[in-house]
């Protein structure tokens, strides 16, 4: 059996790790954002909504503006996983399930996550983690990470910032 568990660890970044975790977090808010007030201008107009395909393409655009070069410092997956979220959210109010996906605050849930397993480097014996754009990272090694990493999360929270790292690992079937 597939079990899917995250193990939460506070990160001890240096200080030019916290101020580029700090504009990775801002960067993934304002795609959020820009891709969300294009959704809502798109549909006051009468069009159709854009797929997660079509955001990326807008994304590669922003990324090369002249106006947003700060974006090109971010790391190119943690921004698309946020177009991800909000496509997700969409489907989600669609669905009936929530509501319509509000902007995002400054300072409120301030996070960023890399999707691909490849990219992220893990030395347990160390405590550190590799991610991209930020080099290693210390963090607080409490237990053992077990399993293969899927995704890591980074964010902060009450002036500090955590990683989370999900694994997927096999299990034996639990008996009743």
């Amino acid at each position: 059996m597939q079990r899917l568990q995250a193990f939460k660890y506070e990160v001890m970044p240096t200080g030019e790790q916290q101020r580029n975790m700090r504009r990775f977090a801002g960067s993934c808010r304002f795609v959020y954002n820009k891709a969300l007030a294009l959704h809502k201008e798109r549909h006051e107009r009468g069009e159709k909504k854009l797929g997660y395909a079509g955001l990326c393409r807008l994304l590669t655009e922003w990324r090369n503006c002249a106006g947003t070069p700060w974006l090109r410092d971010a790391p190119t997956h943690p921004l698309q996983q946020s177009l991800k979220d909000l496509e997700r959210a969409y489907t989600n109010f669609f669905a009936r399930r929530t509501d319509f996906p509000r902007f995002k605050k400054k300072g409120q849930g301030n996070s960023f996550r890399y999707p691909d397993p490849k990219q992220v480097k893990l030395d347990q014996d160390n405590s550190r983690i590799f991610l991209p754009k930020l080099g290693w990272l210390r963090y607080r090694n409490s237990r053992e990470v077990l399993g293969a990493v899927k995704q890591v999360t980074v964010s902060a929270s009450g002036g500090k910032w955590y990683v989370s790292i999900q694994t997927e690992r096999d299990v034996d079937q639990p008996f009743p």
